[in-house]
């Protein structure tokens, strides 16, 4: 049964942007921010000093980053279907486009950011072990589990904001077209900011969670703006 989505159903996807803000944040404050909060070793340099930011994570707060994150990420994923519904509008081309981007992102999101979780993980179970070899078994975990799912999850991600941003800059959306800024990649003024703020654990903490922010970025900029695409849809 084919679904008709030219005549966007409003009620619906301000729906899915309001659970996107909700959920979006549970990644952000209960995944990201629980696992980031540390400040880093200026002593060290290369990949010690970025392993000395998670020295004082207990395992507990691993476990919980992970799961807490895991859920809201796979919440946060689903509601794109909301941006989905509005690029649908108007052009079935970049809708299916999207959607593809789309399941990529929901399949490997969440278990790209349990890899992340456990990687830091086995940095610490080494180093309570044997301090030096925690940065190599680490790096080797890192490169036999998480960088995999990594390179395949931006495929995805890259396809899906690609995609999201051509469409609103087109017009094939009821958004005005500078609406094309709400978009995930909008998260990386996040890391950039923080960068800048210094060494401190809530910078580390919020740039951790960049992902998380551009799509809060994304949520709450679409939400806000949805009045203009009402209008442009009668």
């Amino acid at each position: 049964m084919h679904t008709d989505y030219s005549k966007p159903d409003w009620d619906r996807i301000a729906h899915l942007f309001k659970l996107g803000i909700i959920s979006s944040l549970l990644a952000l404050i209960g995944g990201d921010m629980l696992l980031g909060w540390g400040t880093a070793d200026l002593s060290l340099t290369g990949m010690a000093q970025y392993f000395s930011r998670y020295s004082a994570v207990s395992d507990t707060r691993i476990v919980w980053a992970a799961t807490i994150g895991m859920i809201g990420i796979a919440i946060e994923t689903m509601c794109f279907f909301g941006v989905y519904r509005v690029i649908a509008a108007k052009s079935d081309k970049y809708a299916h486009a999207y959607r593809a981007g789309l399941i990529g992102m929901m399949i490997f999101g969440p278990f790209c950011h349990v890899m992340c979780c456990a990687t830091i993980y086995c940095h610490n179970a080494v180093k309570r072990i044997n301090p030096d070899m925690a940065i190599d078994e680490a790096l080797r975990f890192a490169k036999l589990f998480l960088l995999p799912v990594s390179i395949i999850f931006f495929v995805f991600f890259i396809v899906m904001n690609v995609v999201q941003i051509t469409a609103f800059a087109k017009g094939k959306t009821p958004y005005p077209k500078w609406c094309a800024v709400f978009t995930m990649l909008a998260g990386i003024i996040d890391i950039l900011i923080m960068r800048m703020s210094g060494n401190h654990p809530w910078a580390y903490a919020i740039s951790t969670g960049w992902l998380s922010v551009g799509s809060l970025i994304t949520f709450s900029g679409l939400l806000l703006n949805m009045s203009k695409a009402k209008e442009a849809d009668i």
